[in-house]
């Protein structure tokens, strides 16, 4: 029995050994964890503007909710805002109207992406610290102006799969895996 008992403790130990192997810090934990995601919501949220058809870009779940394309031109809004004042690249000058068309706000919306793509290649967790603006005159510092990115994708893409779902349509990230 102790025998048994020896050759599950040391089984056990093997076992862990591996995860502690790969459990090692990671450099920049903040802003690589939010460029990991980068790619996935892009993914996502461009996928879900290229869902809605072109005649649903002004659906409104309520009278005084935000017509879906207002939300494509939203979106576009927040990433160049906030990956410029993150990296402290110049954003992308885009105007946009809620009577632009489905194509227009999709190829904005893949822009800002690419745009937050290149900004924050160089983005390290070394300055988050250091005070920005955001929204008008709120002082700020890049952490949040990093964490409110991560937290508006989550939010924007909840936002544009209720829309979709409204209308009929499956959201990118609810469509079953490939086999």
């Amino acid at each position: 029995m102790k025998r048994t008992g020896w050759l599950v403790l040391a089984a056990l130990f093997a076992a862990a050994a591996p995860a502690q192997e790969t459990s090692a810090p990671v450099a920049n934990p903040v802003s690589t964890t939010v460029k990991n995601q980068l790619p996935r919501f892009s993914k996502n949220m461009v996928a879900a503007a290229e869902s809605m058809p072109a005649d649903k870009y002004g659906f409104k779940p309520t009278p005084e909710m935000n017509s879906f394309g207002h939300l494509v031109i939203h979106i576009v809004q927040s990433n160049n805002l906030l990956c410029s004042k993150i990296s402290g690249a110049t954003a992308p000058d885009a105007k946009l109207a809620d009577t632009d068309g489905k194509d227009k706000l999709v190829a904005s919306l893949k822009a800002s992406f690419d745009f937050c793509t290149t900004a924050l290649a160089n983005v390290d967790d070394s300055k988050l610290g250091e005070s920005l603006v955001l929204f008008g005159n709120r002082p700020s510092t890049r952490a949040a102006a990093l964490i409110g990115l991560s937290d508006g994708w989550n939010d924007h893409y909840g936002a544009q799969a209720i829309y979709l779902r409204l209308n009929g349509i499956l959201p990118p990230s609810a469509h079953p895996a490939p086999k």
